[in-house]
């Protein structure tokens, strides 16, 4: 089963979006170097790994409104993306956006439901490319 593991809101205007969500939900909003995207803080959590400390709690990031991300996402955890994909394919989805990778975390994709809903993808890298990424 698939747990959900992130989200992610689209803005017109991130500094706007982000200022509205700090202090109307107390987020901690942290701009990602080299990216124009924002990880949201939105529970405790371990600064090294950067995982939640509460148990069934998520954090999630902050884009700006582009192409097909129009709408808030929620992105599941699989362990196999290229697998998953192929099956929302056979089951009358889309892909909205195919495999990328976020060197030393991980790889997301993008799929469009038949509902026409936008869901993202998360999978993690084996534990020893983690390891040797953080070297």
């Amino acid at each position: 089963m698939g747990g959900v593991v992130h989200f992610e809101i689209p803005a017109d205007d991130q500094e706007r979006a982000k200022k509205f969500y700090q202090e109307a939900l107390g987020w901690r909003i942290d701009p990602v170097p080299g990216m124009d995207y924002n990880m949201v803080v939105t529970t405790p959590m371990d600064e090294s790994t950067g995982q939640p400390t509460q148990p069934g709690a998520i954090n999630g990031g902050m884009m700006a409104r582009d192409g097909q991300i129009t709408n808030p996402v929620i992105t599941v955890d699989v362990p196999d993306i290229d697998a998953t994909l192929r099956t929302v394919e056979q089951l009358g989805g889309s892909v909205v956006m195919p495999k990328n990778e976020i060197p030393g975390m991980g790889f997301f994709a993008y799929f469009k439901d038949p509902e026409n809903n936008v869901m993202g993808l998360w999978e993690n890298l084996p534990a020893d490319q983690q390891a040797q990424a953080a070297e």
